[in-house]
């Protein structure tokens, strides 16, 4: 059923995303119109989510877009070449 055991919730991640973004905002001392301006996202679709971290997909990455790098997020989908295989003995932890 669960494939990674972890203390988050979804809904961490979605707190922390829009504590994320609305730092970034600020940040970049952009007013919640002008990023609604800018990214074609409601400004009160962006007040919303800053205050409850509920906002679609697509209009996530449209804030995420605006303000920071997207190939951050394009990353976290890309497989690594050729993960390691995991240690079997403590003297192949060690060698880590």
């Amino acid at each position: 059923m669960f494939q990674n055991l972890s203390l988050y919730v979804p809904a961490d991640a979605q707190d922390y995303f829009a504590r994320y973004l609305q730092t970034k905002r600020k940040e970049k001392k952009l007013s919640r119109r002008a990023l609604a301006q800018m990214s074609g996202v409601p400004e009160s679709t962006i007040k919303y989510f800053e205050y409850t971290g509920k906002i679609s997909l697509s209009q996530f990455l449209e804030l995420w877009f605006c303000l920071d790098d997207i190939e951050r997020l394009i990353q976290l989908t890309q497989r690594a070449s050729q993960p390691k295989p995991k240690p079997r003995t403590i003297e192949e932890v060690l060698k880590r």
